[in-house]
């Protein structure tokens, strides 16, 4: 029997404002898409805490024995701060500041963003589409809402129209519990509105003009996708109209959330999403993270400890802890000293993993492991709910002690039961690494290259070039850089 047939799983939906009993459209099949990056900057740490907090929830629902199909997108065209100036399309912008073509910027910060996520043990998507690869799929979505009505030409953009949108019984702005009357009184004055038939509608593709550098032939003249459009492109095609779950940030449920909604309805018919799940803010030090006013810290640099905020560098599995300490639809807050509690922390996890394998069992246990297993899944079933499910792994760190220290009694099945829970949930669902055996086995790497170093040295001394050179170059291959300098070689990892 498939595990999650025993879990009444409960979920935040944002559409009801509730938690509802998780049901989804195919028994035992689950699909979830998430709004992924906009590559044209370093990937920053509140980005990081969504991505963290799906991937969780994707490992759970795997761990329940679902069979998940997770879609992750990536934005690398199109991503317009206003509908009203094409040049502030944050591609364009960018590769003039960098002085590089927008997909070599895509390119690069792609490649970054990859990178953060592997450092954090982060599950693949099972799909990752882009936004450039999907120029087709958004032309037809554009020419089937223009055809429905929903949708207008205007000077070679496309605008879908919001209040022919509600004026057939839709509602624009049910995600967010905002009425069109409000929407247009809160609408900005901004350049191009007069491209729009109303100031609340948004752009499905706009007119590039000359010296916009990205651009795509269509029916309306070259130009590019709006920022709305790929997502609701994307999830159709790899999840069809009407699927499980759609998760982002909380800074994404207005406007672009609601746009995909409205899009989804118009173009199909269907609310396109059963289960919308949104998480909250990270802050620093109780502020807002911002560039502008200096609070503002890259994942790398809280890693390397290569900033002022932070004592001392903070290996990832530890920050991927602090984070999980708190529920993903909480603000979080980091600091120095919340770091340094979340080392605590982490070590006192480590410590009672490691006595496990030492303990003695006998023919009765004093402590109820069934129980303790069953908080557990409760918590994880209960919306998520990291922060009480690591709230019970201490309490089993917390038997592991006491059964070291001859407190309490304990039969094998039962420390079968208690061992197996605590590795299923810090490593495979929470996705923490034991950092200390890692530890173990850099030692024993770096211990490796060291001789290998020597052995180069006596090789050159000898002036057998040949050896030498395979040394360096197959370290090389393997993704070990040697460095010879006056100090002596040195090596990257």
């Amino acid at each position: 029997m498939n595990l999650y047939k025993n879990h009444t799983l409960k979920i935040y939906n944002s559409l009801s404002s509730e938690k509802e009993t998780f049901q989804p459209l195919h028994e035992g099949t689950i699909g979830m898409y998430v709004c992924g990056p906009t590559v044209y900057s370093n990937v920053h740490l509140g980005n990081v805490r969504t991505f963290m907090s799906f991937d969780v929830i994707y490992r759970y629902l795997l761990h329940l024995e679902y069979k998940v199909r997770y879609v992750r997108n990536i934005t690398d065209a199109g991503h317009l701060t206003d509908d009203g100036d094409v040049d502030n399309d944050r591609f364009v912008k960018q590769s003039r500041l960098e002085k590089l073509e927008p997909m070599e910027v895509v390119q690069k910060y792609t490649v970054d963003f990859h990178k953060v996520l592997d450092l954090f043990n982060f599950l693949p998507p099972s799909i990752e589409p882009t936004a450039t690869g999907h120029i087709l799929e958004q032309i037809e979505l554009t020419e089937k809402l223009i055809q429905d009505g929903f949708a207008y030409e205007s000077q070679g953009s496309v605008y879908f129209d919001v209040l022919e949108y509600n004026k057939r019984g839709l509602n624009y702005g049910e995600l967010n519990n905002r009425n069109v009357e409000e929407l247009m009184s809160n609408t900005r004055d901004l350049d191009g509105q007069n491209e729009k038939k109303n100031p609340q509608d948004f752009a499905l593709w706009k007119n590039a003009s000359p010296a916009h550098i990205m651009r795509w032939n269509s029916p309306w003249g070259e130009g590019f996708p709006g920022w709305h459009l790929e997502c609701t492109a994307m999830s159709t095609k790899y999840l069809g109209e009407k699927f499980d779950i759609h998760g982002g940030g909380m800074d994404l449920k207005f406007p672009h959330h609601e746009c995909e909604i409205a899009q989804g309805k118009a173009c199909n018919g269907t609310t396109p999403v059963n289960y919308w799940m949104h998480t909250n803010m990270l802050t620093m030090n109780g502020l807002r993270m911002s560039k502008s006013t200096g609070n503002y810290i890259l994942p790398l640099e809280l890693i390397t400890g290569n900033n002022t905020f932070f004592e001392k560098p903070f290996n990832s599995n530890i920050v991927r802890f602090c984070f999980l300490q708190a529920h993903y639809r909480s603000v979080l807050d980091i600091s120095n000293e919340a770091m340094v509690a979340s080392e605590k922390g982490y070590n006192r996890l480590m410590e009672g993993l490691a006595l496990i394998d030492q303990l003695e069992t006998g023919s009765t246990s004093t402590l109820n492991i069934e129980e303790w297993k069953q908080n557990c899944y409760e918590a994880m079933d209960d919306d998520f709910n990291t922060p009480i499910l690591i709230a019970h792994l201490f309490e089993g760190i917390r038997f592991v002690n006491l059964l070291n220290d001859k407190r309490e009694q304990i039969t094998a099945s039962d420390l079968e039961v208690l061992k197996t829970t605590l590795e299923t949930f810090i490593f495979d669902v929470l996705g923490i690494k034991n950092e200390k055996a890692s530890d173990n086995s850099t030692e024993k790497l770096e211990g490796v290259i060291e001789m290998l170093i020597e052995m180069r040295n006596e090789a050159r001394a000898n002036k057998n070039w040949g050896l030498s050179d395979e040394i360096r170059d197959r370290l090389l291959a393997l993704g070990i850089q040697l460095k010879d300098g006056k100090e002596g070689t040195s090596f990257i990892i």
